[in-house]
């Protein structure tokens, strides 16, 4: 098995050459403390994830486990799967301090850092929490649009906010927004999305009043203020011709002044032919209700503010080639632009976009890039399961994450992720079935047959998984399922959903304030940025 040390990896980090770097931890253990440029793969999610992340078969792929000894497993089952470049990162979180390397709490920091690399050095305009209150209490000539995808926004918001998702903001703004003396006031939950969102309305030239809410809603209910929840105020979907006129040049110019390469279709099929050999990305940076709808074949969803705000999500392979595509020749332009001031230097815009490639959905022929299926005969179905708990002749274990789990699992279920299905056989009773289940079935199936030569039982698979159980109207139970073995696969973000304390939301927001000095003690990031013009107005 081959191996690296983690000066090693520190020293390849700063090429240009193409490399993966997975942590295959739990998510729990990842964002506590993590190298700045590891992506999480957790070992239980390796095989649904990996051709998502990683593409290419041949890529350098290192595998850092903090010292946990589960790098040796994942390597294996790489191997197996045709990955034939695959190495283990030497010692544990400490060796990695000792390399020279810095160790990053939270998730999605390389994203995180370059918005506050972008605030700290080219000084984005912003603006607290009291002052925007102080605005919209005195009738001011206001705008205030949420950039954060419509889920997050309908959790919760500042009250009147419009929600215009990041990539949308340039398409779509000037619907809401027709007068330059209107001060447009972006937030998201946090800082990031803010930032990035009230950036690019200031590089695009045509909105000479743009500001972010300093710290989001984070900001906003720290400072004593109340939000707004289930609000459902969204951008127009039409773009008049004039605006989206506008919007055009403005984001051809930030391409250009950014580098941004536009390739045409002749050599996006040339970099289709090379994939082999050099990884390639396809990303398709319209909504997600779009791409519901109609998409081209060979491009993912990755509606373009999510993949700034969280690109570790979407790219697995530093140094690759990433193509962007929109149907209206704003919104790739505008993404590709951030990626490429991330040190993500190979991405290009497809020049004519996705107009002419879109289909229904249901009409595209490409088939999945890894699919594994459990042999037919351990599948069981919901009716034969209710039956068999009923009798108490089997138990089912739910490998779904932790919080998945507790929003709805088959009742008297067991929670296991499934790198701990064998240390856990101990601890079931010695002669009832297992049945394994997943929120579809799809980690379930690929868990079982590693079980069942272990378990010295039958081991079944719930055919369609929870999802199925639910379909069928069967009891659901809520809250935490029991656990095996002691779990640790989950982070609770302290700038989603509604029950965070204020303590936990001062600290994630002073930790993104400490990003920058931490970024530059550990001099792996790529950012490039340029200052702002001296005398710029904020």
């Amino acid at each position: 098995m081959n191996r690296m040390t983690p000066a090693a990896v520190r020293a390849l980090s700063i090429t240009d050459d193409e490399f993966a770097f997975l942590d295959v931890r739990g998510e729990g253990a990842f964002s506590r403390a993590h190298p700045l440029q590891a992506v999480s793969l957790p070992l239980s999610e390796l095989e649904l994830y990996i051709a998502r992340l990683v593409p290419r078969l041949s890529v350098p792929v290192l595998l850092f486990d903090g010292g946990q000894g589960l790098s040796e497993t994942a390597a294996a089952r790489l191997h197996d799967m045709g990955y034939n470049a695959v190495a283990v990162v030497t010692g544990g979180l400490g060796e990695w301090l000792d390399a020279g390397g810095e160790l990053f709490r939270d998730v999605n920091v390389p994203s995180k850092a370059f918005g506050e690399w972008m605030d700290h050095f080219v000084g984005t305009p912003s603006l607290s929490a009291a002052e925007v209150k102080a605005l919209l209490d005195s009738g001011a000539d206001v705008a205030l649009l949420d950039v954060r995808p419509f889920n997050e926004y309908a959790v919760m918001t500042l009250p009147g906010s419009i929600n215009v998702p990041g990539a949308d903001l340039l398409l779509r703004a000037k619907e809401l927004v027709p007068s330059d003396d209107t001060l447009v006031i972006v937030h998201c939950a946090g800082r990031t999305r803010s930032i990035i969102a009230a950036q690019t309305l200031v590089d695009s030239g045509l909105f000479p009043r743009a500001a972010a809410l300093r710290n989001g809603t984070i900001g906003w209910v720290t400072a004593g203020f109340d939000l707004e929840y289930g609000a459902a105020r969204r951008a127009p979907l039409t773009v008049r011709p004039e605006n989206l006129r506008r919007a055009r040049e403005a984001a051809r110019g930030m391409a250009e002044r950014c580098g941004v390469r536009i390739i045409d279709d002749a050599e996006l099929r040339t970099w289709e032919r090379e994939a082999q050999h050099k990884t390639l990305f396809r990303f398709d940076v319209r909504g997600p209700e779009e791409y519901a709808a109609e998409r081209a074949d060979g491009f993912s969803s990755a509606p373009g503010g999510q993949l700034v705000q969280a690109a570790d999500e979407y790219i697995g392979v530093w140094g690759a080639r990433i193509v962007l595509a929109d149907d209206d020749g704003v919104r790739a332009l505008a993404t590709a632009c951030r990626l490429r001031q991330m040190g993500l230097r190979h991405t290009a815009v497809l020049r004519d976009g996705l107009r002419n490639r879109l289909r229904p959905v249901g009409q595209q022929t490409e088939a999945p890039l890894h699919d594994r299926a459990c042999p037919a005969d351990m599948l069981i179905t919901v009716e034969e399961t209710a039956r068999l708990t009923a009798e108490k002749a089997a138990v089912v274990l739910d490998l779904a994450r932790s919080t998945r789990c507790a929003a709805g699992h088959v009742p008297g279920a067991y929670l296991c992720p499934r790198a701990h299905l064998l240390e856990a056989l101990p601890s079931l009773p010695a002669s009832a079935r297992i049945i394994l289940t997943s929120p579809d079935g799809a980690l379930a199936a690929l868990a079982a047959p590693e079980l069942s030569g272990r378990a010295r039982r039958p081991v079944s698979v719930l055919a369609g998984g929870t999802s199925a159980w639910q379909a069928e109207h069967r009891p659901m139970e809520t809250g935490p399922a029991r656990p095996l073995v002691p779990v640790d696969d989950c982070y609770k973000r302290p700038y989603e959903g509604t029950d965070n304390s204020r303590e936990a939301m001062q600290s994630y927001i002073d930790w993104e304030l400490g990003l920058v000095e931490q970024i530059r003690r550990d001099g792996t990031a790529r950012f490039s940025l340029r200052p702002a013009p001296e005398g710029r107005p904020a």
